[in-house]
């Protein structure tokens, strides 16, 4: 029978431990494994390195053999990429994980993401220190209001809270830094193989389009629903007080805004219609011009800041790659294959008028690292 260091003879369960620990480290030097078999392999490895661990001297002799860390790398560098990142950090300190984010830290699409009380609970329980930083910034309010025709409507008595998605991404990427995250930004990931082959987990936390899951569609099964609804989302320097869903009445048939609060002097500005009615607003003209990227569709923008004026105040709308879109719905046969899991868009998509996607990727990342 097999003995530990100290020369104590091992159980029946802790020989068989050491079997399927000393079966895998043959499986990792097939060099004919398939690039994610091999991923997943080590991935299996590193866990049963977790395991024997646990039971101290007498399994020194596995923890001997030079077991390497477990790598992760999450693919987009969005609320719930980093968040993730976080908590597989939290969870185990000795882990590498790298964060691959093709933009700038400072390129932020979006203006402010809604959180409900529900989810502020789930995030304090993951992380408080995370939970501390973003709740001393929140804008809360409680109340829904309808605006349609001199009329209006109001529903109270929910428990909403906002923050600028900047704000938010700041925040998440200093404390995932400061646990010993590597962020690498301005790092597009073009080798979806390579890097099953190099990590032993790979999250596509890279939105509705991703390369990660697009590249594996076979296994993943994903179907885009670009629905017929024409939006376009923008800023607005009015700091309205709560939910606010105005319908506006124009020449060419009706318009409306999602609108919300998410710090003192700032809301999101979400128009929406329908394609026949932006079509007769000759909107489709402007909307076909070629733009960089990141540039605003300023026609567009003027337009709704006329059309919206009365209810602007005064106020100006901003844009920040605002354009003409269709909202996409995504869905996905299968949200993990081999050593690859989807998070956030890029597995699903929640419309804006409920206000859900920043909160469901972070639920993700909580329930993923939950299950890791």
């Amino acid at each position: 029978m097999p003995a530990d260091l100290i020369g104590r003879e091992l159980s029946g369960s802790e020989a068989e431990l050491l079997r399927v620990y000393t079966a895998l480290r043959a499986l990792v030097a097939d060099a004919t494994l398939p690039p994610c078999a091999a991923a997943g392999t080590r991935a299996a490895l590193a866990h049963m390195a977790v395991l024997v661990g646990s039971l101290g001297l007498e399994f020194e002799h596995l923890l001997d053999e030079g077991v390497r860390r477990v790598k992760g790398a999450c693919v987009g560098g969005g609320p719930g990429g980093l968040f993730l990142a976080i908590l597989l950090r939290k969870a185990d300190p000795e882990s590498d994980v790298v964060v691959f984010e093709r933009n700038a830290p400072d390129d932020t699409f979006g203006f402010g993401v809604v959180f409900s009380q529900e989810t502020l609970e789930h995030i304090g329980a993951a992380d408080a220190e995370v939970f501390a930083e973003i709740t001393a910034r929140f804008r809360y309010w409680t109340a829904i209001d309808v605006h349609r025709g001199g009329r209006h409507a109001r529903s109270d008595g929910h428990a909403f809270a906002a923050l600028s998605r900047r704000t938010l991404l700041q925040l998440l990427a200093a404390r995932a830094a400061a646990l010993g995250v590597d962020i690498r930004f301005r790092s597009e990931v073009t080798d979806v193989e390579a890097l099953c082959s190099e990590y032993d987990l790979v999250v596509a936390s890279d939105g509705v389009n991703s390369l990660v899951r697009n590249h594996l569609a076979s296994d993943f099964g994903p179907v885009i629903d670009h629905r017929p609804a024409k939006y376009a989302w923008f800023g607005t320097t009015r700091p309205f007080q709560d939910f606010s869903f105005i319908f506006v009445d124009s020449p060419y048939g009706m318009f409306w805004a999602h609108v919300y609060p998410y710090d003192d002097t700032h809301s999101t500005f979400i128009v929406e219609t329908t394609p026949e009615t932006w079509a007769r607003a000759g909107l489709d003209e402007s909307a076909a011009m070629p733009r960089s990227p990141g540039e605003s569709d300023l026609h567009a923008l003027r337009f709704c800041e006329e059309l919206f004026a009365e209810h602007l105040d005064g106020h100006e709308l901003e844009g920040n790659n605002s354009r003409w879109l269709q909202f996409p719905i995504v869905t996905n046969s299968a949200w993990h294959s081999g050593n690859v899991v989807l998070l956030g868009d890029a597995a699903h998509t929640a419309h804006f008028s409920v206000g859900s996607g920043t909160k469901l990727a972070l639920e993700d990342a909580i329930a993923l690292a939950a299950a890791l």
